[in-house]
């Protein structure tokens, strides 16, 4: 932040501290103090002062945050509609999208999802096939998605589907907002190897969406499913801290609990582990102390490797966060950021097998750490496929920022229907 800034991030941080200490209490409901932290437009300071937001850039949106983290109220609600539905919605809906879905999103009333990728196409999304029918007001949509998550407590989510098969691929798409709880969605929870069921498949029969619920125009969808995918690179590669994690919907069963309950039941829930308990230098350091292996010479070499790859990739997304301050597109950061995430989550599960041995294999209370470096290891596979590829965000990196030929694409000016035959 530029020292002209300061004052103003000064005179913010007070007018929140202020409104914090007259407005929140735990006693509170979720749903009561979500709605009264989106009206005050503390929540998504960001967004427009017309829809529940302040206007304010990342830094001075950070010193909001940092004040309702400091005074451990609730953070507001969090999740693919608030990172992707609304910037979506603010950059290319309609005045009436806007009016029937910003609210939910802002309040928390409902949760969204994404259905994005599909079996033939993940990384070549523009492949898609999940197709929309026009059929008076509404759209009929048939196919497949997978790698959805949050899908089964989702009340609604963004869809790009493929609208015309005449024409080539990127310009036969148009996005939708669609109903999940509806006959034609059938859900079905996919299994990891680490015995978790993070994403789903999803089916469409003859699934239906309202010509209303299109968004930015017909045949447009690629460049708002463009817009949507940088918007969430850029909410993750700055770093923000989202708090507590409290699922928004109805279907979580926590807008009706207390804030102070609602936390204590999401803590309880995930019993204070994450995928990587081990996932940084410092972690794996009393780790390697604990074993015994501290002075391993190539072990202390890997360690501060790790700590390097951290520093760099913390300060890469600083560079992103100062970009979005600066009113700057998201650019190359995100990717890289995304880049040094996958090469992180290697990192810390190699090294943490290696200072185990034979031990890192072992699940379960008995095992060393309970078992939280195999379940790194597991996890770690999923690090540079979900999200966009690990080989897809090297392409967007060689091709828009270092400016390398372009990979040969024959598909790009065939009719999307020839190109299935």
């Amino acid at each position: 932040m530029t020292t002209t800034d300061q004052p103003r991030a000064e005179a913010i941080r007070a007018e929140v501290r202020a409104w914090l200490a007259e407005h929140w209490s735990p006693e509170l409901t979720v749903r009561a103090w979500w709605k009264l932290l989106a009206d005050s437009g503390w929540a998504y300071p960001t967004w427009p002062t017309e829809w529940y937001g302040k206007g304010f850039d990342a830094d001075l949106a950070q010193v909001v945050r940092s004040e309702i983290a400091a005074a451990g109220a609730l953070a507001p609600p969090h999740g693919i509609g608030q990172t992707m539905g609304a910037p979506v919605l603010l950059q290319f809906g309609s005045e009436d999208q806007r009016k029937r879905f910003l609210p939910r999103i802002a309040t928390g009333e409902e949760a969204w999802c994404q259905f994005f990728s599909e079996p033939d196409a993940g990384s070549d999304l523009a492949s898609l096939k999940t197709r929309a029918v026009r059929d008076g007001d509404e759209w009929i949509v048939n196919g497949q998605k997978v790698w959805n998550s949050g899908t089964l407590t989702s009340d609604r989510g963004v869809l790009p589907l493929r609208t015309d098969p005449n024409v080539p691929k990127h310009r036969g798409l148009s996005f939708f907002i669609i109903d999940v709880d509806q006959p034609g969605i059938e859900i079905r929870p996919i299994r990891q190897m680490n015995g978790e069921a993070h994403f789903n498949e999803t089916f469409f029969t003859d699934a239906r969406v309202r010509d209303a619920d299109l968004i930015g125009g017909l045949n447009n969808g690629w460049a708002v499913t463009l817009a949507t995918l940088a918007n969430e690179r850029s909410s993750y590669a700055a770093g923000a801290d989202y708090g507590e994690g409290i699922a928004p919907g109805a279907k979580s069963g926590m807008l009706d609990l207390t804030c102070a309950e609602a936390v204590t039941r999401t803590r309880a829930a995930h019993k204070g582990e994450t995928a990587f308990p081990l996932g940084d230098a410092k972690a794996l350091i009393g780790l390697a102390r604990e074993h015994g292996c501290l002075d391993d010479p190539s072990i202390r070499q890997r360690l501060m490797r790790l700590h390097s790859m951290s520093e760099a990739a913390r300060l890469t997304a600083l560079r992103a966060k100062a970009a979005a301050a600066a009113g700057r597109a998201p650019g190359p950061e995100s990717s890289l950021g995304y880049i040094a995430g996958v090469h992180l989550a290697r990192a810390t599960r190699d090294l943490g097998l290696a200072i185990l041995g034979a031990g890192g294999m072992l699940e379960g209370e008995d095992a060393p750490r309970h078992g939280s470096v195999a379940k790194m290891a597991l996890t770690s596979l999923v690090h540079g496929i979900q999200g966009g590829t690990e080989q897809i965000q090297r392409n967007i990196v060689g091709e828009r920022v270092l400016g390398l030929p372009k990979e040969p694409q024959v598909d790009r000016d065939v009719p999307f229907k020839d190109v299935l035959k």
